[in-house]
């Protein structure tokens, strides 16, 4: 049972190191970190319903997600092609894309549920 529990935080701590390696090394992640924060200041201030905030979340998580792939098959291309390859560049492409799209419903979502309740606040 040591074993397992120790082996469990093991894995923590490298999950926690790529994620700190992601947002040091990655300007995009920066730019996910503040419009994070921001959207969570905003659903606070505007106490969304515990729905909204889990619609947020997922959509938070999901551009997360995608950058964090994104900087792992970047880092995998690299790694098994240094030289400039068509092929690397279509991983590195698709990959980026992923993130833009994830992105772009993100923003769609943060709209459709931020949107309103803030025009309501701002009108009255």
């Amino acid at each position: 049972m040591r074993n397992f529990t120790r082996g469990r935080l093991f894995s923590f701590k490298y999950a926690f190191s790529g994620l700190r390696y992601v947002i040091i090394s990655q300007r995009n992640a920066w730019i996910h970190a503040a419009i994070t924060l921001l959207v969570v200041i905003l659903a606070v201030l505007l106490k969304l319903n515990l729905q909204e905030w889990g619609i947020l979340l997922l959509a938070i998580g999901l551009v997360w997600t995608a950058e964090i792939f994104n900087t792992a098959l970047e880092a995998l291309v690299d790694l098994v092609s240094p030289q400039p390859h068509p092929l690397a560049k279509i991983v590195k492409d698709t990959s980026a894309a992923a993130v833009l799209v994830s992105a772009i419903i993100s923003i769609l979502i943060g709209l459709l549920i931020l949107l309103p309740p803030l025009i309501a606040a701002l009108v009255n």
